[in-house]
């Protein structure tokens, strides 16, 4: 049904007409699909008509942000970082697919993928392999959670959402609203993000009962 599905197909305009040129800079046309995450909005809130909510890199940045106050001595925090600042880099093409949108988990997972290897190909590895194998090594990580690192980003980006969440909750004074989205608390694996997470339900708790 999506097999015709191409990340070259979704390649901004102005990348577009830049790599038309005879002489092109790939690195540069990477910066700026990177630059899509900063102006596309997260799906989730607008299919709640919060139309003026974060964005996909606002929530990323955050995300590494949180990793870098993990706590557990076992944990690779660098890498958490870098998990964090990629793992939703393939949006910049494919778009912030959520799991209510008419494309199946398998579907949205060969998309990604596919805009994986085209942007680590085709225009990181042009000038810097090195950086394209890091970056694909970091995403494969968080897809298939891999690595310690990669179960503590996973659990964080449920965190970050969940206190993205109130926020919005809290300008709405309406605990109703976005109530579905506090199921991810039951996905949480990890301990300490456990904590961090029971310390907003707390927090939640209180605002809504004072």
């Amino acid at each position: 049904m999506h097999s015709d599905w191409n990340p070259r197909d979704y390649l901004p305009q102005d990348v577009k007409l830049l790599l038309a040129k005879p002489q092109h800079d790939r690195l540069l046309a990477f910066h700026h699909i990177v630059g899509q995450l900063k102006v596309q909005r997260r799906t989730g809130w607008l299919d709640h008509d919060i139309n003026d909510c974060e964005s996909i890199s606002d929530h990323m940045y955050r995300m590494g942000i949180m990793s870098m106050l993990i706590k557990d001595p076992k944990v690779n925090r660098d890498k958490c970082v870098r998990i964090a600042l990629v793992h939703d880099i393939a949006e910049s093409l494919v778009g912030d697919i959520t799991p209510f949108a008419p494309v199946t988990k398998e579907e949205k997972h060969r998309r990604e993928w596919e805009t994986i290897q085209f942007l680590c190909n085709e225009f990181i590895g042009k000038s810097n392999q090195i950086a394209a194998k890091e970056m694909m090594s970091d995403w494969l990580a968080y897809e298939n959670i891999s690595s310690l690192e990669a179960r503590y980003v996973k659990d964080i980006d449920k965190y970050e959402m969940l206190v993205q969440c109130f926020e919005y909750e809290k300008r709405l004074n309406d605990p109703n609203k976005l109530k579905q989205f506090w199921s991810a608390v039951s996905n949480i694996k990890t301990e300490e993000v456990k904590g961090w997470a029971q310390s907003l339900l707390d927090a939640r708790a209180e605002f809504f009962e004072s």
